[in-house]
């Protein structure tokens, strides 16, 4: 059976349902394979396969707990008419660049790919492993982990949802998405700190013995929807490989012939899962890892060294306004070939002196990483110059990663086909999108999104339109030394 071991312990080796189960562990590690299988990429099957095909090839390969029938079954529901594009992840070429699209989910933004599937993932797990204790699934979010979860989430038994996110660090859209969700187990609240507060006292509760112990003498345990949960990375490496595979049905490439991808990213996990799409035998040359001014990813790519003493940054991308990347850290166990010795000693380190830097060696396994950021003011002007040349409307997520592939092309001459991970709806940003393209932004939010559809002849997504009348349902705000008071009372405990 396939297995995992915890980045701080090679020791503490798990089964993917427990991982799934258990989100983090113990040790404070996040759970890694052990290893990876290659897959044949090379048999004509994957030329003309469904993006649910290729769910079903890359997660069958760790997921083998699992029959065919029963992973292909938890496909179906996870995936069918949830997406309102029928190829669920449509390629866009935009002069000569070519667009990932991962944003036609019911909350618009890319987690919808990985969160559509967790919680039947879950609930596989539940039952396989036989735990009757009700799961609390404690999440952190920047803005678009926060209402994916929630709706993948809502109304599931057995299962309550609490999420938390920066009152003052996402869109309003993104906000209101969140405080109008339906559903019997979900808790919403805001708390006064940025995202890196929220992620880090989540992950405190996780790691409290006596809090944990509470909970479970009330017949309760912890796991999580953030991509520190394995179950939420695995389903990510599936875009990596459909998108391949729709540059070579477009005859854009050959098999065999390397891509590169540039990928928008705070928290390291969407990038991540393009390096274990690598690992399992996709054939990448670089992945560009695009940042916005908090560039503390680029600085570590470029110089080794993680350095927290700077200062936090909001920008017009909220989604990547994050300091502390939480799973870098899987990064740097493969980067120290297993050595959890090394990872703890690099955690410590952060822990201690709010920094740490990797050796040579490991510096030299990066080398297919490139690091390159986007100021506000280029990711503004990117945003306009791309609707005003090709009549193309991006988000500002998006928008860093199309400038910083241009400043990579610039700078190194690359011509290898390159593909673009687009994270968000443009509809979820409207005041900084339609600032971008001359709209008056004293409009509000709803007034905004009808002109940047008028503007740019594009239909307002269902999900965004239905969201103009809805009540807010949610409306706590706490400190963050109340967020464990506030587990208990959602949990009457």
């Amino acid at each position: 059976m396939n297995t995992l071991v915890s980045t701080r312990n090679n020791n503490n080796e798990v089964t993917y349902p427990e991982a799934i189960l258990k989100g983090i562990s113990k040790d404070k590690g996040l759970f890694v394979p052990k290893s990876f299988n290659k897959i044949d990429f090379s048999q004509d099957k994957f030329r003309d396969m469904s993006y649910e095909g290729y769910v079903y090839e890359i997660l069958q390969l760790f997921l083998d707990s699992m029959t065919e029938v029963e992973l292909k079954n938890i496909i179906k529901k996870s995936y069918s008419n949830k997406f309102d594009h029928d190829a669920i992840v449509p390629l866009k070429e935009i002069n000569n660049q070519f667009i990932v699209e991962l944003f036609h989910g019911p909350t618009l933004a890319f987690k919808d790919m990985a969160l559509s599937i967790l919680p039947n993932l879950l609930k596989f797990s539940k039952k396989k492993i036989d735990e009757s204790s009700k799961t609390v699934i404690l999440t952190a979010t920047s803005g678009d982990t926060g209402k994916a979860a929630l709706e993948g989430f809502a109304n599931i038994e057995g299962i309550e949802i609490i999420v938390f996110y920066p009152e003052n660090g996402v869109s309003p859209i993104q906000r209101k998405q969140m405080l109008t969700q339906e559903g019997k187990n979900v808790h919403v609240f805001g708390i006064e700190g940025n995202f890196d507060d929220a992620q880090s006292a989540v992950k405190e509760i996780f790691n409290d013995e006596v809090f944990n112990e509470t909970l479970k003498v009330n017949n309760c345990k912890f796991s999580s929807a953030n991509s520190i949960n394995i179950g939420r990375l695995l389903p990510q490496i599936v875009y990596y490989v459909s998108s391949y595979f729709d540059l070579i049905k477009k005859n854009k490439i050959s098999f065999g012939e390397k891509v590169n991808f540039v990928v928008p990213t705070g928290n390291f996990g969407n990038i991540l899962a393009g390096k274990y799409a690598k690992e399992i035998g996709l054939p990448i040359n670089n992945f560009i890892c695009a940042s916005n001014e908090n560039n503390i990813l680029t600085d570590f790519i470029n110089t080794g060294t993680y350095d927290l003493n700077r200062n936090f940054i909001k920008t017009i991308s909220p989604s990547m306004d994050i300091l502390i990347s939480s799973n870098l850290e899987r990064l740097l166990f493969y980067l120290a070939n297993n050595d959890a010795d090394k990872v703890n000693q690099l955690m410590d380190n952060l822990e201690k002196n709010k920094k740490y830097t990797i050796d040579s060696s490991m510096k030299e396994k990066m080398e297919d990483f490139k690091g390159f950021y986007s100021s506000e003011k280029e990711t503004k002007e990117t945003i306009n110059s791309v609707f005003v040349k090709y009549n193309y409307l991006m988000d500002p997520h998006t928008a860093v990663a199309y400038n910083v592939y241009n400043k990579y092309q610039k700078e190194t001459k690359d011509l290898t086909k390159t593909l673009i991970l687009s994270t968000a709806s443009p509809f979820k940003f409207p005041k900084s999108v339609g600032k971008a393209i001359g709209i008056n932004e004293t409009l509000e939010d709803f007034e905004l999104i009808t002109r940047i559809a008028e503007l740019g002849s594009i239909d307002i997504p269902k999900n965004i339109d239905a969201l103009r009348n809805k009540k807010e349902i949610h409306n706590k705000n706490i400190q963050i030394n109340e967020m464990k008071d506030n587990i208990l009372k959602v949990l009457n405990i």
